[in-house]
């Protein structure tokens, strides 16, 4: 009878006991990313995509503006004074209120680091009677889409010290930080005091693995219910997985080589459309990212306004390619690399690691260079080592992942890549049709066609080269229901999921 009685026990607690990861009702997101300090400037991203932080604007799954911390914003007739209506009631984790002193506190603190407000026309941001009020010195029609990026976060007066670097994360979202350790973890609590609708769960944290075989383990074995930035490999063996479902959807990101144009070896667009011709999009695509298509332009589908489906494709022909190469006075080696002037066609291209998918490309592209002449060095490190490279005029190619919609308008983007000097864009490359377009439509005008000829300018000129069109992959334990994936990487969307019944 009494073993009877221990086997019926065990049975039952096969069935009743709670799952792992449910033990403490907490929710573990685990994503690639370090918390490198409480500096929005720089981990800003993970306060506003645990709902930490919020920005006066928001976008939703189109990429529309919605509002945030303010509820709507207007424009002056010149363009040239926008006025932000700031949400009534809204309290700071540390029981402080958002007042429209402490919102221009944060943006003038974010407009002396580097991010999108300092590149900004901006004359001057002035708090009102429940109102922010931004001046220009020339027209913006983007400006509020500027606001919705992250480093644009509106924190508590006591997140910063007296020279403005960031202390503590005191936000307004739905969650407050309740510990921090960087760079691996943060917890975090419902916020009482929270404006809008409370979330479904109350505890989160957040941990850093930069491991992708050691995140796609987590999410095997029911250690964190939502799982960021998977590799292929893991991502096929997790949809075999029982109580684990694999989300995937297209977002305004395109994978890339940056290209130092000064480069001798790169200087000349053919040189680079010879890069580009190397390149097998739609092999990479199926057989290494197991994506159904290659890019066949810079801009995907998703990035509304500026992806143009009458633009020529970008093609895949080694011939070609060779052809380029030879009329630039190149010849095969003996090693079949390629010389001139007694100089190797070697090159070390720099990626990294933060992103799986990026090292095993950067593996075939090796590949695929070496078949029209072209050595490439693999330089597999930080992340950092990319703008880094970029400012110290070392870098020769980078294969790297860009966010389009960081800003909701890719406006935003576009100017600081290849208009100013964004570390991440156009590497020692000018255009003056380009940067005419793009100032045009900066202002408001040129409209669908401007946004087509400066498309086509960066199809012909090759200041970057294109390979594919990037889809966000996560893995969410059935725990959970209420899970979606932001296209805007924006919000991972804590506040709306709930625990499974």
């Amino acid at each position: 009878m009494k073993r009877s009685l221990l086997a019926t026990a065990a049975l039952l607690a096969l069935f009743v006991a709670p799952l792992p990861a449910l033990a403490n009702g907490t929710l573990d997101v685990v994503a690639q990313f370090e918390i490198q300090s409480p500096e929005p400037s720089t981990t800003g991203y993970i306060f506003t995509r645990m709902g930490i932080a919020e920005t006066l604007v928001n976008a939703d799954a189109q990429g529309r503006l919605t509002p945030g911390l303010a509820t709507g914003w207007s424009v002056s007739e010149d363009g040239l004074s926008w006025t932000f209506t700031l949400r009534e009631g809204v309290l700071f984790h540390d029981g402080s209120a958002m007042t429209a002193d402490a919102v221009v506190n944060a943006l003038e603190i974010a407009r002396a680091k580097p991010g999108p407000l300092g590149s900004l026309p901006l004359t001057g941001i002035m708090a009102g009677e429940g109102s922010v009020t931004l001046t220009l010195s020339e027209p913006l029609a983007a400006l509020p889409a500027f606001l919705a990026e992250f480093r644009t976060q509106i924190l508590a007066p006591a997140s910063y010290a007296a020279d403005g670097t960031g202390v503590a994360v005191i936000g307004t979202g739905p969650y407050r930080i309740t510990a921090m350790e960087p760079p691996l973890s943060l917890d975090a609590e419902a916020f009482d005091g929270y404006w809008g609708a409370a979330p479904h769960i109350a505890q989160v944290s957040y941990s850093g693995v930069s491991r992708v075989e050691t995140r796609a383990l987590m999410a095997e074995s029911g250690e964190a219910e939502f799982v960021f930035g998977l590799d292929p490999a893991s991502v096929s063996r997790l949809r075999q997985v029982d109580g684990v479902e694999v989300l995937s959807v297209a977002i305004p990101r395109t994978l890339l080589l940056k290209v130092n144009a000064a480069h001798p070896f790169l200087s000349d667009v053919e040189a680079r459309r010879a890069l580009s011709l190397a390149i097998d999009r739609a092999g990479i695509a199926a057989a290494v990212l197991r994506y159904p298509e290659g890019a066949t332009q810079l801009f995907p589908p998703s990035v509304a306004g500026w992806h143009d489906p009458e633009l020529a494709p970008l093609a895949h022909d080694l011939d070609e390619a060779r052809a380029l190469l030879a009329d630039l006075g190149w010849e095969r080696g003996s090693d079949g690399i390629l010389t001139r002037d007694g100089a190797r066609f070697a090159l070390t291209l720099t990626t990294y690691p933060d992103r799986p998918e990026l090292p095993l490309v950067a593996a075939v592209l090796e590949q695929q260079f070496r078949a029209i002449g072209v050595e490439l060095t693999l330089n597999t490190t930080n992340s950092s080592e990319i703008p880094s490279g970029h400012q110290n005029g070392t870098l020769e190619l980078g294969l790297i992942a860009r966010n389009f919609a960081l800003i909701p308008d890719p406006i935003g983007t576009v100017m600081s890549d290849y208009v100013g000097n964004g570390d991440w864009g156009a590497m020692n490359w000018t255009n003056e049709a380009f940067a005419t377009l793009v100032q045009g439509i900066a202002r408001g005008e040129g409209g669908e066609e401007a946004r087509a000829q400066a498309a086509a300018i960066l199809q012909d000129d090759l200041p970057i080269i294109p390979i594919a069109w990037y889809r966000q992959t996560l893995a969410v334990s059935d725990a959970v229901t209420g899970t979606s994936i932001d296209p805007f990487e924006r919000s991972f969307g804590l506040v709306d999921m709930r625990w499974a019944e």
